[in-house]
């Protein structure tokens, strides 16, 4: 299918196939991408130690920065490429695929220059102790020295999705993590690299989808495609993108902020098997955040075009089956981790001591995750239709406004549970919050277009 056909389809075909169609290629490519680390952790956990599986925490953090900047250039640009091609200016439309490529280089190698001159500040910043400094500084150089590459995979994803092109995303997606476990085994195992080979691993199969990628986009019979005299930054749209990717941005770096203020808690209050257990209940409930993502990043054309074609009916309609969706996923989850959470602990680690600490942090992570489905697709909704201040206010509120006071105050009277109670009370008030945003936005925009 031409880009053009699918990105006309966006305002005429019945909503639900449409996000069936988008959003199962998406979920796909995010299960994968939730693969991506939950492989890693596994090897690691298996064949390098549960030491290794803190140091693997440790980098959380820096991996949520990172990714703040490339969601801030990704999701900025191909909201703004969905709203563009419903309006059908095609042009325009190519210059955000040249901008998007020249800021993710250039933020991407800016971003890895610094970090690598202060990386063992900032990663003992981020709560890394004498015992797990060495595996997290070991990973993150070489994640680091690929970091363009990954800022520009993804971001070239999130365009393929927005063009109209959301199962060749999923086969790329689904294509790097195969080639990712592949390697994985012949780094860490056969070339005894230890938690080094996982980060070479990832960053090999990164380049090898990059590549594809490119030559996707170098194709000029497609609609959206590269030209390369418009691979160059120009203010207005740099500022486009900016605009709305300031969004994702907040939410991931508060997402840093937070993991930083948690792990030195955890820290403080229950050591480093008490960070590790951190790190493996947040991975097995990143696969089901990552699902919910799927389903926005699915949303999120459909919502776009519609926003800029003016079908507000077909608009809200995908908001609503997204957020059936999304808190169907998240029910998954929640029963996983209150009925077996050992069984998903111990794919991780055989170290006792760290499967009971992992039990006990999934269990208050995800007591209330059933209500953060919706949440993070109403979230989503609004940065789709380029509400960033909605957005990010919902973002703020529950990672830094909420969560942040709530670990400091209950962890000053119940120790470790405290850190880990903060987080599903957080939840619950953000959730509510995001609700009743969406109620007024709802309300308002259907008295002032009277439809």
């Amino acid at each position: 299918m031409s880009n053009k056909k699918a990105a006309l389809e966006l305002g005429t075909r019945p909503v639900s196939k449409l996000l069936v169609e988008y959003a199962l290629p998406a979920i796909v490519a995010m299960v994968a991408m939730s693969l991506y680390n939950v492989v890693d952790s596994i090897f690691i956990g298996q064949g390098v130690g549960a030491l290794a599986i803190a140091g693997l925490a440790i980098t959380f953090p820096f991996m949520n920065l990172s990714a703040a900047f490339g969601a801030a250039i990704g999701v900025g640009a191909s909201t703004l490429l969905s709203v563009k091609l419903g309006q059908r200016d095609y042009d325009i439309a190519n210059r955000i695929l040249g901008n998007n490529v020249m800021l993710n280089i250039i933020v991407g190698v800016i971003f890895a220059a610094i970090s690598l001159l202060w990386l063992d500040d900032i990663l003992l910043f981020f709560g890394a102790s004498e015992a797990t400094l060495p595996y997290a500084r070991d990973y993150m150089v070489i994640i680091l020295l690929g970091n363009a590459v990954t800022h520009l995979h993804l971001g070239l994803n999130a365009m393929l999705r927005a063009s109209g092109k959301p199962k060749e995303a999923m086969y790329l997606t689904v294509a790097t993590v195969v080639l990712n476990a592949i390697l994985d085994p012949i780094f860490i195992y056969a070339l005894d690299l230890g938690i080094r080979g996982a980060a070479y691993a990832t960053i090999l199969a990164q380049i090898a989808a990059l590549a594809c990628q490119w030559k996707m986009f170098s194709n000029k019979n497609e609609l959206v495609h590269l030209e390369y005299p418009k691979v160059r930054l120009e203010s207005p749209i740099v500022k486009g993108i900016i605009s709305i990717g300031i969004s994702p941005f907040a939410m991931n770096a508060c997402a840093c902020l937070v993991v930083i203020f948690i792990n030195n808690s955890l820290m403080h209050y229950g050591g480093d098997m008490a960070v590790g257990a951190y790190g493996i209940a947040n991975r097995f409930a990143f696969i089901f955040v990552m699902v919910t993502l799927g389903v926005c990043q699915g949303m999120q054309p459909i919502t776009g075009y519609n926003f800029g074609a003016q079908n507000y009916n077909r608009m809200l309609e995908a908001l609503k089956l997204a957020s059936i969706a999304g808190t169907a996923v998240c029910a998954v989850g929640f029963f996983f981790a209150m009925v077996c959470p050992r069984f998903v602990a111990s794919m991780f680690t055989t170290d006792e001591s760290l499967i009971s600490h992992s039990i006990v942090a999934m269990q208050y992570i995800m007591a209330l995750f059933i209500i953060i489905g919706a949440q993070m697709v109403i979230t989503n909704f609004f940065q789709s239709i380029g509400s960033a201040k909605v957005a990010i206010f919902l973002s703020l509120s529950r990672q830094l406004l909420i969560l942040v006071p709530l670990i400091f105050i209950l962890s000053q009277s119940m120790g470790l549970s405290g850190v880990w109670l903060a987080i599903p009370v957080s939840d619950a008030l953000a959730a509510v919050m995001a609700y009743a945003m969406i109620a007024l936005y709802i309300r308002r925009i259907k008295k002032e277009r009277k439809f």
